[in-house]
């Protein structure tokens, strides 16, 4: 029989994510959906206006839709929540003894909550034990859309040669201010070097606490420092970024390629269903990646990384591409909830 699960705030933009990439899941099936008081009551099918290409999965559209009390059939809980109400919802939740693995920004920071990117810090769900320990439930977090594809860029970096100060520059889809995001006659012919909700203050954060450790329960940040230009582009689907990495330990261009083409986690070793073969590729022509020839890879799950070269003021620079809203969001989630169910997490 398949877990069940449920998905928070299930007809927004990333809940709406979250309910197709889980249509069809060998291990989960969604049972739950929640939403809004004025969702409430409704079926799925009647409270929510689907984006995404296609229709919502037949079982799930005629699922009704419950207001984040529950009750929840599900003990798994993928959360897609506005950060506006998912901090209380989320712990609440915890403490009657969900899982919660949230795409939302409240709790990513907190001190006994794993801010997860399986490939790199799988470590980190020991500090889940804290919060068993006085609920039976927990959260653990997902990152910034563009901090999955950033932190996944650095890790086989830091880890070769040991990073101490990065600069990237991001431009970032539509799709990742939600709907119904950026006016037309705002990003039109236009580029916009502004993002709100502390974008920028998230990717120069959120990467210290993935590629730190988790000693003697406390997470440990890692010792460098990420500086962090965000830009909102005319693109459906896709955060591009530019990143300039300074090192301790000489980095050459070809070994850096070669670390970043080898790139495996626990993901691949235990072939979890959602885990793309090669987390990150490395794409050789000198116009690539772009965001529309190469945001699906491997269903959207893997970081494409491209002109790779050694730098004169820093040591390498690089470009990379994440699809924000599966890879960069529900796509990791959905990683992180395939983890917990392998290590016997699950409540």
């Amino acid at each position: 029989m398949k877990i069940a699960v449920g998905v928070l705030g299930a007809t927004g933009a990333v809940g709406q994510r979250f309910v197709q990439l889980l249509e069809g899941h060998p291990w989960f099936e969604v049972t739950d959906v929640a939403a809004s008081d004025r969702s409430a009551g409704k079926s799925y099918a009647e409270a929510c206006t689907w984006r995404l290409a296609g229709s919502p999965p037949p079982d799930v559209a005629k699922l009704t839709v419950k207001t984040t009390d529950g009750p929840f059939q599900a003990r798994l809980l993928f959360s897609g929540l506005d950060s506006s109400v998912a901090g209380e919802v989320e712990t609440a939740l915890a403490q009657k003894g969900h899982a919660v693995v949230s795409n939302s920004r409240n709790h990513r920071m907190d001190a006994d909550v794993p801010l997860l990117i399986p490939e790199i810090n799988p470590g980190h769900l020991a500090a889940i034990e804290a919060q068993r320990k006085k609920t039976g439930g927990y959260i653990v977090t997902n990152p910034n859309c563009s901090v999955v594809g950033l932190a996944m860029a650095l890790a086989p970096l830091h880890g070769a040669f040991e990073i101490e100060s990065v600069a990237v520059v991001t431009l970032q889809s539509l799709s990742g201010a939600g709907y119904p995001g950026v006016a037309s006659l705002d990003v039109a012919d236009n580029v916009v070097p502004y993002i709100g909700g502390g974008e920028e203050e998230k990717i120069e954060t959120e990467p210290l606490k993935i590629l730190g450790g988790f000693e003697g329960g406390a997470f440990r940040f890692a010792g460098f420092k990420v500086s962090a230009s965000v830009h909102r582009v005319a693109v459906s689907d896709g955060h591009t970024m530019a990143i300039f990495v300074k090192t301790k330990k000489k980095a050459g261009a070809a070994e850096a390629k070669r670390l970043l083409a080898e790139f495996r986690g626990e993901p691949q070793a235990l072939k979890l269903p959602f885990a793309p073969e090669r987390p990150i590729h490395v794409l050789e022509a000198v116009d690539r990646p772009q965001p529309r020839l190469d945001r699906e890879r491997e269903r959207g799950m893997a970081v494409s990384v491209g002109r790779v070269r050694e730098d004169a003021q820093f040591d390498l620079r690089l470009e990379a591409l994440v699809h924000n809203t599966i890879r960069g969001a529900a796509g990791v989630a959905i990683l992180n909830g395939e983890l917990l169910k392998q290590r016997g997490l699950l409540p």
